[in-house]
């Protein structure tokens, strides 16, 4: 009897391992366990980082030319280590009417080591006294406004990558305005900073019949509110839609190991129609006139960052209007609930608030 089941038993272990043996060997099995059990892949920035881009194919390839004007600052910063950016960009609007208003922006941002998740600095001024502060350090994020107390973003980590960002794409956004007609002239090689680099002065290209900005095409539909689009809006969309570049002139240096651009200084014009051309009716053509004037300086310097001395804690975005009502004396209905992290005096500015 002890025979028999041992016997079957081992019938039994045989006729599974035969059943299993086909599974373990199915391609399908197989490409998914190494899916699942290898590497996490990295960052994609990490990835673009690695991509070799020549600096002297900038003049000739286009899609060259699109990755590195719009080379983003988590990407540069893989590429070029620790380093300083500085940018003064200036925007002057003059109309038909005779009126003008001039905005001088001043964007630093001092990058530690670590590439795309290292420390860094971003300051963000301009000439109507407004700004926004953002520091990382340690994986920690600390925000204020121009006036404003540093608040721990524990919460808003997104807040830095957008910063970064914003603060660095001045180049991009200038070639965006342009509709992508910043033509690159090959002028030999320079010395900025001790490193080679390419030089390419900087035109206006000629336009294309159908031209579009470089990213149009990812873009969708605009939608059309019910009851019509108001002033602020119409005239932005017009802007978008009819804005024609007159002249571009400036100069653009890329280094030549990182294909990284380590200066540019560009000047151009750009103007919109009026009068029944998506403008206001009775108004004249308007005129853009912006300059910008950035450079990457200490580069592979360690800045040495570190957290603020003061700070307040993350909290919970301040309650408007009921906090205001507050700073002037006017009663809630109800019991008040103070927030432990808001100081003396009201709450303090969130750094996404209009009035920076």
């Amino acid at each position: 009897m002890s025979r028999a089941v041992s016997r079957l038993k081992n019938s039994l272990l045989v006729a599974t391992l035969s059943l299993a043996l086909p599974a373990c060997q199915d391609p399908v099995d197989k490409a998914a366990k190494q899916r699942i059990f290898s590497p996490e892949a990295p960052p994609q920035t990490v990835t673009a980082a690695a991509q070799k881009l020549p600096p002297e194919g900038v003049a000739d390839d286009p899609a060259v030319a699109r990755r590195v004007l719009g080379m983003d600052a988590a990407e540069v910063t893989e590429r070029l280590g620790p380093h300083l950016y500085t940018a003064d960009l200036v925007t002057e609007w003059a109309s038909g009417a005779g009126g003008s208003v001039k905005l001088v922006e001043k964007r630093t941002l001092r990058a530690g080591p670590g590439g795309v998740s290292g420390d860094f600095h971003g300051v963000m001024e301009n000439s109507r006294d407004q700004g926004l502060e953002v520091l990382r350090v340690g994986g920690k994020v600390y925000a204020r406004n121009r006036y404003g107390t540093f608040r721990l973003r524990s919460r808003d980590r997104g807040i830095a990558e957008r910063t970064r960002a914003e603060l660095t794409g001045a180049l991009h956004d200038f070639d965006e305005l342009f509709r992508g007609r910043l033509k690159l002239s090959p002028q030999g090689a320079g010395t900025h900073e001790g490193r080679s680099a390419q030089r390419y002065a900087v035109s206006l290209a000629p336009a294309t019949p159908g031209e579009a900005t470089p990213d149009a095409a990812e873009l969708p539909a605009a939608l059309n509110p019910r009851n019509g689009r108001d002033d602020t809006s119409r005239r932005r969309a017009a802007f978008f839609a009819l804005r024609e570049p007159r002249s571009l002139t400036g100069e653009v240096w890329v280094d030549a190991q990182t294909s990284v651009v380590l200066k540019a200084t560009l000047d151009g014009r750009l103007s919109v129609p009026g009068d029944g051309k998506g403008g206001d009716a009775g108004v004249g053509e308007a005129e853009l006139h912006m300059t910008l004037d950035s450079a990457r300086t200490e580069i592979g310097k360690d800045p040495r960052l570190k957290p603020p001395e003061t700070f307040l804690p993350d909290a919970d975005k301040p309650q408007g209007i009921a906090d205001a009502l507050d700073r002037f004396g006017v009663p809630r209905s109800g019991p008040a609930k103070p927030d432990a992290g808001t100081p003396p005096g009201g709450a303090e500015p969130d750094e996404d608030d209009d009035n920076n």
